[in-house]
This record gives structure tokens, C-alpha cells and sequence, in this order.
């Protein structure tokens, strides 16, 4: 019988986390059954090899084809279950954690579904977000106004399940069905944006994407890495986001406001948000994973 889950890993030099994530997926799935694909996307530590000498899992080797690219392919590699759960190597789920997450999958109109994700404290994590507009492109999260962040950020909000626009990609269940429709994960964002047009392109073809806080999952953060690159790419997909989803008049309009909130963060000091807005106003030198050095506004 094919299992009820295909379990999807993408790791780039992540021999220091791997371990403990698939460690803690048997207590997690109990007595579900599940295929765990890890696909490692070129990395140059031993990620490989501390894989190949564990047993309990697929391992698919490849060149750094972005996140969305690795989850692609992770599902093409899998057993094709109903179900499929998409994990970063810097997440850990607690006990328990996998059936909630299938039982709300089965909710009529659902395509995805957010557990609830906490520090390594134990601390919940504001994992949840909202459509981007162009108030939101401000950069005022700290006002914590919903009109003006994406972040929703009332504890409230996180302790009932309830459908959401969109929420952090580094853990995500979605249906085979959700993944098919959508034709999978969009792998010309290369890094950041692709779950945010994934649940917006779920929700354009009926598919809400929920959250069920009875699946906890513990994200350490930053296993990928950040650098001003990986900064710059973030701006620059959230502009293609936006573009692809609304005209011309309005994109122009995002665009220079978030150049203008990544010019704010500059002069407090954030070196990384100045080289974001070069990137922006220089197509140039924007990271070549992102195909788009053509055009000013991005696409």
C-alpha cells in the first residue's frame, strides 16, 4: 500500500541539523505511515554522507536548483501519497504532530495546512501572514497594525485553527491534489516568496490554506544561511510576487515602496537592506538564481 505521506526535505549544508529533524519523525508520525525523501541541493559539507549512513530515508542529490526546485523534485521522487509534508532540516516536530495536520488537510476546500511553529524556547513564532499590498510594503510591522504588516502578530490569532492567507514555508502540509493543481511549487523564485505564491495560487483555485495549532513544530531558524545576497533576493521576489498578481500602475507603486523601506533600514545601519535596494534599482546586481536582470521592475 502507498504511504499516507510523502515527507520532503531540502538541505544545503545542513549536516549539523539534519540529524535531529529526522529524528524526531517517527514520534511525530506514530502510527502513520510515511516516505521521507531528502534531496540535498548541492551541498559542500557532509550532509550527503551523514544521510546515506542513516537508512531512514530516500536521498536525492542535486545541483542547488532553489527550495521550491528541491520540493519539486523531492515529490517527483516520492511514493505519490495523498499527502505530502514539506519540512525544512532547521525544524523539529514535536510528538504527535503529523495528524492534526492530516485531519485538517481532509476539511472540505483545504490545499494546505500551517502547524503552529515555536522557538527552540518553546516560544510561539509569528508564522502566519498576510496578502502583501501595497501598505504593507511600508515596512511599519512594528506598528503591528494589520492594514500595515503582513506578520500577524496577536497571540489570539495563533490558538484557534482558522484559514489563513499564508504562512511560513518551513513547514507545510499540502494534498497531492493542492500540488497537482498548482502545477508544484514555483521554482523561479529560487528562495523566499515561493510559499507565499504558492498558498495565493492555492487560494485562486479554491484551496484555502489552514492552521491547525494542534501540530506544533520547533523551528531553530536560519539553517539556510543569511547574507546580503540572500537579502537581496528576498526584496527582489517579493516585488515579482506583487507583479505577477496585480497591474502594471500598482507594481511600479510596490516596487519604489519597498525600496524605500529597505533605504530606511539602511540608514539604521542594516547593510544588507542597502545592497537589497541597489539590487532593485540595478538589475545587475541582482542574484543570477533569479533570471530576471532585464528589466528595472522585476517579473
Amino acid at each position: 500500500m502507498r504511504p499516507q505521506v510523502d515527507i520532503i526535505v531540502v538541505t544545503f549544508n545542513s549536516s549539523h541539523l539534519v540529524g535531529d529533524l529526522l529524528d524526531s519523525i517517527p514520534g511525530a508520525l506514530g502510527e502513520i505511515d510515511a516516505n521521507v525523501v531528502v534531496v540535498d541541493n548541492g551541498s559542500s559539507d557532509n550532509t550527503v554522507k551523514v544521510l546515506r549512513e542513516r537508512g531512514d530515508c530516500h536521498v536525492v542529490e542535486s545541483a542547488n536548483v532553489g527550495y521550491a526546485g528541491g520540493i519539486n523534485r523531492g515529490v517527483k521522487e516520492g511514493s505519490g501519497a495523498d499527502s505530502i509534508l514539506v519540512l525544512n532540516p532547521d525544524t523539529r516536530l514535536h510528538e504527535g504532530a503529523v495528524l492534526p495536520l492530516l485531519e485538517a488537510l481532509r476539511i472540505p476546500g483545504t490545499g494546505i495546512v500551517a502547524p503552529r511553529v515555536v522557538s527552540d524556547t518553546g516560544k510561539l513564532e509569528f508564522s502566519l501572514r498576510r496578502e502583501p499590498t501595497l501598505l504593507r510594503a511600508l515596512g511599519l510591522t512594528r506598528t503591528k497594525l494589520p492594514a500595515l504588516s503582513e506578520y500577524v502578530q496577536e497571540p489570539e490569532a495563533y490558538r484557534e485553527p482558522h484559514v489563513v492567507d499564508w504562512a511560513l514555508g518551513a513547514a507545510l502540509m499540502m494534498s497531492r491534489e493542492c500540488f497537482d493543481a498548482a502545477d508544484g511549487w514555483d521554482e523561479s523564485f529560487f528562495l523566499y516568496s515561493e510559499e507565499t505564491d504558492l498558498s495565493l495560487r492555492a487560494r485562486d483555485l479554491g484551496l484555502a490554506t489552514r492552521y491547525e495549532p494542534r501540530s506544533v513544530v520547533m523551528h531553530i531558524g536560519g539553517g539556510s544561511g543569511r547574507s546580503s545576497k540572500t537579502h537581496a533576493m528576498q526584496a527582489v521576489n517579493r516585488v515579482r510576487l506583487y507583479r505577477r498578481r496585480h497591474g502594471v500602475a500598482a507594481s511600479w507603486c510596490y516596487y519604489w515602496l519597498v525600496i524605500a523601506s529597505e533605504l530606511t533600514w539602511a540608514a539604521r545601519g542594516h547593510s544588507r537592506s542597502g545592497f537589497a535596494a541597489a539590487s532593485l534599482l540595478r538589475p545587475s546586481l541582482r542574484p543570477a538564481e533569479l533570471r530576471c536582470a532585464r528589466r528595472l521592475l522585476p517579473s
